[in-house]
């Protein structure tokens, strides 16, 4: 868990397939990798712990590398029912991890950003903090409330998940929210301000992404 309000500070860390920036990844316990993204985390400087998914976009050097190295491999076949990031995330979970951070491309194909970004605000993770660094942004899912750490001026969005995120109130940004509804495929949450260098998000029911589009790409890690 965070060791200080607002601050990122993940149990366990997943870097997911895919190329993107280079980008300042706080420490964790743990770090696993959905397939492919063993080789991400190597150019991020990560010590991998484990290794999750069918491996078809993992080199074999860089398999074979870890095998060497005593990285547990979990090999998964390739007609799943789910993606290399949700079972990594599933891993994740069985790690004992109460906060996660997921390092993840925003290039490649555009149903799976779209499925990963939607995996983010299942219900079957509410129990996580969790947090994913996507490209050049920053996102981050309420279920309840969060304190997040910015500079004034820089673009938030609040977008609704799965049904109606109701409740929503805000504190510390420029267009302020008090018990709003926001609704899945409304602009209403698109393009706000931080006021301040903290800024609270909180819904009464429902789910909420934050997204800071341009976070990673300034160099800050909130």
């Amino acid at each position: 868990m965070p060791a200080e309000e607002g601050v990122i500070q993940p149990d366990v860390v997943v870097v997911a397939s895919g190329q993107g920036p280079v980008v300042e990844v706080p420490s964790a316990r743990a770090v696993v990798a959905a397939d492919g993204g063993l080789e991400r985390a190597a150019a991020l400087g990560l010590v991998v712990d484990v290794v999750v998914g069918d491996l078809d976009s993992v080199s074999h050097a860089a398999l074979e590398r870890a095998e060497a190295d005593g990285i547990r491999v979990v090999r998964h076949p390739e007609a799943k029912d789910a993606t290399d990031l949700e079972l990594a995330l599933d891993e994740a979970v069985a790690l004992g991890a109460e906060s996660v951070l997921v390092v993840a491309s925003d290039g490649g194909r555009l149903d799976h950003l779209l499925a990963s970004l939607l995996l983010l605000g299942s219900n079957r993770y509410d129990a996580l903090e969790l947090d994913a660094l996507v490209g050049e942004a920053l996102v981050h899912v309420i279920h309840d409330e969060r304190v997040l750490r910015g500079e004034p001026g820089e673009l938030v969005t609040l977008l609704a998940l799965g049904g109606s995120a109701e409740g929503v109130t805000t504190d510390g940004l420029e267009y302020a929210l008090s018990a709003e509804a926001l609704e899945p495929g409304s602009s209403r949450g698109v393009s706000n301000v931080f006021a301040a260098t903290e800024a609270r998000v909180s819904v009464a029911r429902g789910v909420l992404l934050a997204v800071r589009p341009d976070a990673a790409g300034k160099g800050r890690r909130r």
